[in-house]
């Protein structure tokens, strides 16, 4: 979906591909507190919804690339830095 006439910096261009709507929107909304718009698009092929497997692509600016990088980057380091193993989930609820 990256737009290759880059000469416009409104055109659209991929940050990531991810595996869940779920993550793709966490995405967004880290971006959206450093003040970067985003959207996704293939929703609709992950999960549950059909039987083909697919990826969310978040999509932003292509002037806003750049700082979208940073942050995405920041995210992951911060993701790999967590220790599961101490993490309280809480006990499994009754069903």
């Amino acid at each position: 979906m990256s737009n290759t006439n880059t000469s416009d910096s409104n055109s659209p261009s991929v940050l990531s591909r991810f595996l869940s709507e779920i993550e793709a929107v966490a995405i967004l909304s880290a971006l959206a507190e450093s003040g970067i718009q985003g959207t996704t698009t293939g929703s609709f092929t992950t999960g549950f919804r059909t039987e083909t497997p697919g990826d969310v692509s978040v999509i932003v600016r292509h002037k806003d690339l750049p700082r979208a990088l940073e942050i995405l980057a920041t995210i992951e380091e911060e993701k790999s830095e967590i220790d599961w193993s101490n993490v309280d989930v809480g006990e499994p609820e009754d069903t």
